[in-house]
This record gives structure tokens, sequence and C-alpha cells, in this order.
């Protein structure tokens, strides 16, 4: 695989086209030092009216809110930043794409205490491939419980998508895929469910998708698009609510969502075989075609890639063709 930084290619910086590889920043960048600053990750889809960019306004938003909870200064407005994706993945020739906006501090002083910091803001695009083994969306992962807890909602900004928060993120991951399994649920302070290492969580149990509330966990873009799938077209109730570990053992199902996850269904935790007192396929077999996991999968991929005939037509405002 060619390393990300050896490409043909463009990227946006501060409002200018720079080829690829000369896209480059100081050693001293106070954001590589301390972790001060947030990011996106949107995907663009290539479907049969041409690509689209899935949800890019709420990215967006979601983006410059963060930059503001965190008080850096951004010069570019929304639209700006939405056409500069678009141009993104046409100078790039792409077609379908995981594009990372990325705000972060300059090189202008080191320490807490620095003033004067420029604030740099860049756009890459690129082709993201599978984001796991292919089978991983056909027979789930497994998963196991971190010893990690996610922040407090007390000692870091949980709405704010920030550089640093991953930090956490890739300890509890590290420590589950050295384990071997493909993926970790982490806990708030408090013992509750709050998300995998970079995915929400969803159980089904009894025909009600439940979700945990956004306390110290990423209010997810995906996450609101699958909530919005449940109750709209499959006319699901939907609860928002604290889950405890032991729901995700009982639960007739159980996945995750995430901007380059989509929707992976989680078959096992901790050793314990999610669904099996429901009568769920036996490990390694794919999930069945009429579970909910599956009819979400297939509404989410008719979606984004623009097939929005009959059910789905109330969510063509979600994509801005590139």
């Amino acid at each position: 695989m060619t390393p990300l930084h050896d490409r043909d290619g463009w990227i946006w910086m501060d409002g200018e086209w720079l080829p690829w590889r000369e896209a480059q920043v100081h050693a001293l960048t106070h954001t590589l030092h301390y972790g001060m600053g947030c990011f996106e990750g949107v995907r663009a889809y290539a479907g049969p009216n041409g690509t689209h960019l899935f949800r890019v306004a709420e990215h967006t938003r979601r983006l410059l809110d963060s930059a503001h909870a965190l008080d850096i200064p951004v010069a570019f407005d929304a639209e700006t930043l939405i056409d500069a994706q678009r141009r993104c993945l046409e100078r790039n020739r792409l077609a379908s794409a995981y594009l990372k906006p990325t705000i972060f501090l300059g090189s202008e002083g080191l320490g807490l205490r620095a003033r004067g910091l420029s604030t740099h803001l860049m756009i890459a695009a690129w082709d993201l491939g599978a984001y796991l083994a292919p089978e991983a969306a056909r027979i789930g992962l497994r998963a196991l419980t971190s010893s990690w807890a996610r922040h407090h909602v007390n000692i870091s900004l949980c709405r704010a998508k920030t550089s640093g928060h991953y930090v956490n993120s890739m300890l509890a991951l590290n420590t589950a895929v050295k384990a071997g399994f493909d993926e970790t649920i982490m806990l708030d302070p408090e013992g509750y469910v709050a998300e995998a290492s970079a995915a929400n969580v969803f159980v089904v149990r009894d025909g009600v998708l439940h979700t945990p509330e956004v306390t110290s966990c990423l209010q997810g873009i995906t996450r609101d698009s699958v909530i919005r799938l449940a109750r709209d077209v499959l006319g699901m109730a939907v609860v928002e609510r604290r889950i405890t570990r032991d729901e995700l053992y009982l639960a007739d199902e159980a996945f995750l969502t995430g901007t380059a996850a989509e929707i992976l269904p989680l078959r096992e935790l901790d050793g314990r075989h999610i669904g099996a007192r429901s009568g769920a396929p036996a490990v390694g077999d794919a999930i069945p075609e009429g579970s909910v996991t599956a009819r979400l999968q297939g509404l989410y991929r008719r979606l984004v890639r623009g097939e929005l005939e009959d059910d789905l037509a109330a969510f063509a405002a979600w994509l801005t063709p590139a």
C-alpha cells in the first residue's frame, strides 16, 4: 500500500491548493506536541446518479463547533469549506473517498501558555478502501470491554471531535487487538457503555433499538442517521439511555456505527455470543437478512449511494453532489 505522504494529488491548505507531497508543516507545530486541534471524517460515495458527499453540512458544522469549543479561531465559513471538499474530490479525480478536514495550530510557540498561534485548516481526500476485513460487515466483530474509561464530561469536551481525544481510543483499541479481538467497548467513568474506540453502539432488544445517551461519547452523525432510518423508515422505537455492559451480552442484536465503519454487527463481547438466547446464527455465519442490523445496513447503503426512491426520498438533503 502506498504511504499516505507519498502520493500524487492535491491538498487544500489555508485556501490554497498544494501538491500532495508539498503539504507539510514544521516539526514544532503546536498541535503535534499538545493535541490541541480538531478534525472530521467525511465520506463521498459513487452511485447511479454520480458522486455525493454524505451529510457534509453536518460534518462541517461539527468541525467549526469543535474549533469554537476549543477556542480556536477559524477564518473560513462553512460554505467555503463545503466547496473545498467538493473540489478536493474533483481535483483528485475521486468518485468514492474519505475526506479529512483538520484544524491545527501553528509553530509560533510551544508550551501551554503559548500565544499568537496561527490557525491552519487542511482538507485531504483519498480512497479509503475497506475499513476492516470485508467479512466484518457480514459476520460481525469480536470485542473486548476496555479497562480504559471514556472521558468524564468535565475532563474534556465530549461534543468536540478533538485530536487529543484519540489517544484514549488508541490505548483501548490497541489493548483489545493485542488480545486477539477486533474492537473494544469503552465504558464511561460510572461504568455504563459509552462507545467503541471510534464508533457509537446500538443494541436491539425485543424489537426496540437502544443506544447510549450522548454524555461522554461523541454525538455521531452516522448515529443520528441510523436513529432517523430506524424511526422514520422501519418504524422502530429508539431509546437513548444509559446501558450496562451485560445488556450487550443479552441483546438480540448489537452493532456499531461510524463514518468509516458505517454499520458493523457486533457478534461477541467478552467471550459472550450476542444473540445466543434468541437463536442468533452460529459464529462465522452471516447475520440474517431480516435482522434489524441487516435491514439498516441495506437502507444506509442505498441512502449514501443516492438511491432515494420511495422510502428514502425524505433524506435527499443529506446528499451534496460532488
